[in-house]
């Protein structure tokens, strides 16, 4: 059987580091689906789930914040500012956390403002969805 390591890594900490058999996760372009001996490559990456089919066959979840991605044949690197196990995810201050975010976009003031807030919004709104489709998997 084929794998690839694949390292997930927050601005805190190393949140997974492990053989996997499959990743996929949210491009900036659309899903990503990588296996062993993928064509190399760096992209960006919005917030959504990381999905890992692990070497034993179980699955791991992960949600990030968006960051980059880099693809070797034999590894996969996924830098996030913020990476959390969906194990950890708590949609009680998620949803708290989006409504503060779509309070300040109405209060928002200027451009930069509004960009931050929606930002914000978007960010809250893919870790919901992941925690969702977290929960469906279990």
């Amino acid at each position: 059987m084929s794998t690839i390591h694949v390292n997930v890594v927050s601005a805190e900490e190393s949140i997974f580091s492990g053989e996997a058999r499959f990743v996929a996760l949210p491009g900036e372009s659309g899903e990503l689906g990588i296996y062993p001996r993928h064509t190399p490559l760096i992209t960006r990456i919005k917030p959504g789930s990381v999905r890992i089919e692990k070497a034993d066959g179980t699955e791991e979840f992960i949600f990030v914040a968006g960051g980059v991605l880099e693809i070797q044949p034999n590894c996969v690197t996924v830098l996030s500012d913020t990476a959390i196990r969906g194990k950890d995810l708590d949609e009680e201050k998620a949803n708290a956390a989006k409504a503060a975010a779509e309070e300040a976009l109405r209060n928002a003031k200027g451009e930069l403002d509004i960009a931050k807030a929606q930002s914000e919004l978007a960010i809250m709104a893919a870790q919901i969805s992941a925690l969702r489709k977290f929960r469906r998997n279990r």
